[in-house]
């Protein structure tokens, strides 16, 4: 019989706790930095967010920095490496969920929601009687109370940014690669430049946003066009945020002489994420610019 091997089962942890917190810090503080914006005072909403960000920021910092320390000591083994190889898919089956419930919503507004209030589906009565003059079409640059605003367009900067994310998902793949050769020098090269183009993309999505809002008046209280436009995007650039500083870690790992070919899981973990990023964006420039 082959002999079994030991599993590490890790101490108990503060940072879950801390991360939850975290996370509601941001969520209360985004919420409440929305309603000050538009209501145009001054309130305590962006600075709860700030504070909910460091926050997350130290709980990222010091959970990073113990699984580090536990791999490096040789804690792990192969059973708990297949461990981590289905929690990190679990984990991006959850995210692909998590987008498709955003997706469906689009698709409902879309196709059920809007023409509903055009008279679509034998409700002519709705539309006569509430809003005569609404016209439904997709996007909705005018909504039923009368609200106008301008489309964003699928070229510019939304064109650009795919081109980034999707030659940054090739200069991981040439990075993780690289480390597969044990190329150190290709490794470090391809990441650090893969890096550069995550932060170009998120630079370049808070210009769109401020074109949007300056010049096309696409703001949040543009009915639903405004709202899934913002939700779909905004959350997609917090995983791109999310990834980058995956992406950083990983390459001060590598600095470190971190990592070989046998033994890479984190980087391989972080690659997946990456690449599922990229793959989003391009259903989103999609679904929610050209069509």
């Amino acid at each position: 019989m082959a002999e079994n091997q030991s599993y590490y089962v890790p101490a108990s942890s503060p940072w879950p706790i801390i991360g939850a917190i975290g996370l509601g810090l941001i969520a209360w503080g985004a919420g409440n930095t929305v309603i000050d914006m538009t209501n145009e005072q001054d309130g305590y909403g962006s600075t709860v967010l700030i504070a909910g960000i460091i926050v997350m920021a130290v709980m990222l910092f010091g959970w990073f920095r113990d699984q580090i320390n536990e791999s490096m000591q040789g804690l792990y083994n192969e059973q708990l490496g297949n461990s981590y190889k289905q929690g990190m898919s679990w984990f991006i089956f959850s995210e692909v969920m998590f987008f498709a419930a955003f997706f469906g919503a689009l698709f409902y507004a879309r196709v059920i929601a809007v023409p509903w209030l055009d008279g679509a589906s034998n409700n002519a009565m709705t539309a006569e009687v509430l809003w005569p003059q609404f016209v439904a079409q997709w996007p909705l640059t005018k909504t039923p109370g009368g609200t106008e605003t301008e489309a964003m367009g699928w070229y510019g900067l939304p064109l650009i940014n795919t081109v980034i994310l999707v030659v940054s998902s090739v200069t991981c793949h040439l990075a993780h690669v690289g480390l597969e050769k044990d190329n150190r020098k290709q490794l470090t090269a391809w990441l650090a430049i893969t890096i550069i183009l995550g932060c170009i993309f998120l630079y370049f999505q808070g210009a769109e946003y401020i074109h949007a809002y300056e010049q096309l008046g696409l703001t949040l209280q543009s009915g639903i066009y405004g709202n899934t436009f913002y939700l779909l995007t905004g959350f997609h650039g917090m995983h791109v945020t999310l990834g980058t500083l995956m992406l950083i870690i990983m390459f001060l790992r590598v600095l470190k002489g971190h990592f070989t070919p046998d033994n890479h899981f984190a980087f391989q973990a972080t690659s997946w994420y990456w690449h599922f990023v990229d793959v989003v964006w391009i259903c989103l420039f999609v679904v929610v610019y050209v069509i």
